[in-house]
């Protein structure tokens, strides 16, 4: 999380002319983000550890698997054990909320 790519003038300059605001964990805090910190976890474990790839197409495709599987197809405590797509697709039927009249 504090590799030298993250302090780079490049990412700062990107930054800045895009109004980002960039903001680090403390060293060795991962609880700071703990819901990254849990993702890249099981990223790490169930898809960059579970495979060799092959060339930049074949990771492209593998990771894509993976984050269809994990969006699509697993149910997640977090979320009351629902798939996160069914979340989306919820919200996309009904729309956004109506705004509430004054008065």
């Amino acid at each position: 999380d504090q590799g030298s790519e993250f302090i780079s003038r490049d990412l700062d300059l990107w930054a800045y002319t895009r109004g980002v605001v960039l903001d680090f964990s403390r060293p060795g805090k991962p609880t700071d983000n703990a819901f990254i910190e849990s993702f890249n976890g099981k990223f790490r474990a169930e898809c960059l550890n579970q495979h060799w790839f092959m060339s930049l197409d074949d990771a492209v495709r593998k990771c894509e698997a993976w984050r269809r599987d994990y969006n699509e197809v697993r149910p997640h405590s977090a979320i009351g054990n629902k798939v996160p797509i069914s979340l989306v697709n919820r919200s996309a039927a009904h729309g956004p909320p109506l705004p509430v009249e004054a008065g």
